[in-house]
C-alpha cells in the first residue's frame, strides 16, 4: 500500500494530539516547557499511551519515501522529534532533529522565538540552524496568525469551562474554531504549523466536549432523582448557552486569516532571535 501525503499528515496530527494530551508511552521525568507542554499540563491525560517518538521516526521514513512531495512531512516529523528531545532534555538529539527539519524546509521561526528557547539563543549550533531557515513575508504573517490562534483557542476553552459552571441544561456546546488559511505557502513550516493548530483544535474540542458530557450526564441524573429540579432554569441555561456558542462562532470566523496586501513571497532570512513577540 502506497502512502499518501494526506494519510501521513493525518498521522502527524494524531501523534501531536497524543503529545498534547500527555499520552506519551514514556513520559519525561523532567520539567515540561513550551507551548505543547503547557497544553499537556492542562489536559487530563486520559486515553491510551502512544509511542510518539516511534511514530514520528516512522513518518520520517515514509515521508522520505514519497520524494519531494513528502519533504514537508519529513520536516513535520523531525520538528516533532525535536520537541520530544527538548522536552526530555536530550539537547544534542533535539538540535540534530531540528537541523533535519530545517533541511526539509521547516520555517517556523515564530516557534523558535518562544522564550523557552532563550537558553539556546547563544548556542552556536542553534543559531547556525536558525540562520539556515528561510521564510517569506506572507508565510511569516501566517505563522504569526497560527500561533496567535492557538493562544486564542486556549483562552476560549478556559472561558468556556468557566461559563459552563452551574449550567442546569443537558446540552453540549462545541468550541468555536477559526477556519484554516487556504493560501499556497512558500515554505513547509506553514504546512507543519497548520497541522499543529488542527491537533490543538482537536484536543481542546475533545476536552470541552468531555466536560460538557459529564455535566449533562450529572444533570440528567439529578433531574431523575430530585423533585426540586428547575426545568425552567435548565431551559434558560440552554438558550443562553446557544447564544454564547453562536457569538463565539462569529468571533472565530472574524479571526480568520487575511493576507496582507503586498506581503512578499520571496524567501528571506528569518528575523533575529528574540525579535518576534506574539
Amino acid at each position: 500500500m502506497v502512502d499518501s501525503v494526506q494519510a501521513l499528515s493525518g498521522r502527524f496530527v494524531d501523534l501531536t494530539a497524543a503529545l498534547l494530551q500527555g499520552r506519551e508511552a514514556q513520559p519525561s521525568p523532567g520539567q515540561p516547557g513550551g507551548l505543547r507542554d503547557r497544553f499537556s499540563r492542562a489536559m487530563t491525560g486520559a486515553g491510551l499511551k502512544v509511542d510518539v517518538a516511534a511514530g514520528m521516526r516512522d513518518l520520517v521514513l515514509r515521508g522520505t519515501a514519497l520524494g519531494p512531495q513528502g519533504q514537508w512531512i519529513v520536516a513535520a516529523a523531525n520538528s516533532g522529534l525535536a520537541t520530544l528531545a527538548f522536552k526530555h532534555r536530550n539537547y544534542d538529539a533535539a538540535l540534530s532533529h531540528l537541523g533535519g527539519a530545517v533541511a526539509a524546509g521547516y520555517s517556523n521561526c515564530v516557534a523558535l522565538n518562544d522564550p523557552i528557547f532563550r537558553p539556546f539563543w547563544g548556542d552556536p549550533r542553534f543559531t547556525a540552524i536558525y540562520g539556515r531557515m528561510r521564510v517569506s513575508e506572507a508565510d511569516l504573517d501566517e505563522l504569526l496568525w497560527l500561533t496567535r490562534e492557538i493562544q486564542a483557542m486556549s483562552r476560549e476553552a478556559t472561558q468556556a469551562s468557566i461559563d459552563n459552571i452551574g449550567r442546569h441544561d443537558t446540552g453540549v456546546s462545541l468550541l468555536a474554531q477559526a477556519p484554516l488559511p487556504m493560501r499556497e505557502p512558500q515554505t513547509a513550516g506553514v504546512f507543519v504549523a497548520r497541522l499543529e493548530l488542527i491537533a490543538v483544535q482537536r484536543v481542546l474540542q475533545q476536552v470541552a466536549m468531555n466536560a460538557d458530557i459529564n455535566r449533562s450526564s450529572n444533570n440528567i441524573s439529578l433531574s431523575l432523582i430530585d423533585d426540586s429540579w428547575d426545568d425552567r432554569q435548565a431551559r434558560r441555561d440552554s438558550w443562553e448557552a446557544d447564544r454564547v456558542e453562536r457569538a463565539r462562532q462569529r468571533a472565530a470566523e472574524a479571526r480568520a486569516f487575511r493576507e496582507r496586501p503586498g506581503a512578499g513571497r520571496a524567501l528571506m532570512p528569518c528575523p533575529p532571535l528574540g525579535s518576534l513577540v506574539v
